[in-house]
């Protein structure tokens, strides 16, 4: 990976809609080396995906909320498989410490967020913390090397 394509990831990192003219133009080349590029980018696992940025409050969602999870012991197989189940659960790690998980999970209601946890809460220990607003966004880090 060399400048240029670092350079197409940053530009698409800010709008990955922008058409293959407008990127080729802003990258100094032509179409078809900028459609040659993204496509070994794509081949190569550099780009996996091209994603939708979605306002959560817009659909409805008014909670966000962050969920350490420490599952019982024995429950740590079903604790992962419940997580990728809940369609509430928009992101989830598994991590190193004290928690084998932190989830972000989205809710319409405080309602909603406690009938989440209580089904969780029977296979792992639950630390939920209200998400007040996000001063740094899912962002794409330097491209370098």
């Amino acid at each position: 990976m060399d400048d240029i394509d670092r350079q197409i990831l940053t530009i698409l990192a800010a709008d990955a809609r922008i058409s293959l003219k407008a990127l080729s133009a802003q990258a100094g080349l032509s179409s078809p080396s900028t459609s040659e590029r993204l496509r070994r980018l794509e081949e190569n696992g550099v780009i996996q995906g091209y994603t939708l940025n979605v306002n959560l409050q817009a659909l409805g969602y008014s909670f966000q909320s962050l969920v350490r999870l420490k599952p019982l012991p024995g429950m740590l197989k079903k604790v992962e498989l419940m997580l990728q189940q809940i369609p509430e659960v928009i992101e989830c790690d598994k991590v190193t410490g004290e928690d084998c998980f932190i989830a972000r999970l989205v809710s319409h209601s405080m309602e909603q967020l406690d009938q989440v946890m209580d089904k969780l809460a029977e296979s792992a220990q639950c630390n939920t913390s209200i998400v007040k607003t996000t001063p740094v966004k899912r962002r794409l880090p330097p491209c370098t090397n």
